[in-house]
């Protein structure tokens, strides 16, 4: 995969967020957590733009954790709204908790192999 492909994704993955985001429900609850998976959600898409800047090795394996942290808090956020059944659409939110793992998994592999080619 290469690096657009991957901003690609996040930046649906954004957009998938804002639509759940949209579609939930206007209470205590529902406001809060809202505004939380706004926030973690997109996030890790911006944080991948900026680590393409990276001015140094290091800076982007930085900034490629901060992205890592976030889709970390979107997912336990997203299982939060399942669980509490705030978002009704079953089959969108398996699918989006699907990418959300995948995006983890390949971020995880990234940053590994940044580290490991930086102690070289």
């Amino acid at each position: 995969m290469n690096k657009f492909d991957l901003e690609e994704r996040l930046v649906n993955f954004s957009v998938l967020i804002i639509e759940i985001v949209e579609s939930m429900p206007n209470t205590r609850a529902g406001n809060h957590l809202s505004g939380q998976l706004i926030r973690s959600g997109t996030s890790p898409a911006l944080n991948y733009g900026e680590a393409q800047s990276a001015e140094s090795r290091k800076d982007f394996i930085h900034k490629m954790k901060i992205s890592l942290k976030e889709l970390r808090e979107t997912f336990v956020c997203l299982k939060i709204i399942y669980k509490s059944k705030l978002f009704k659409i079953e089959e969108k939110m398996n699918a989006i908790m699907k990418e959300n793992n995948e995006l983890i998994s390949i971020f995880v592999k990234s940053i590994t192999t940044a580290q490991n080619n930086d102690a070289k």
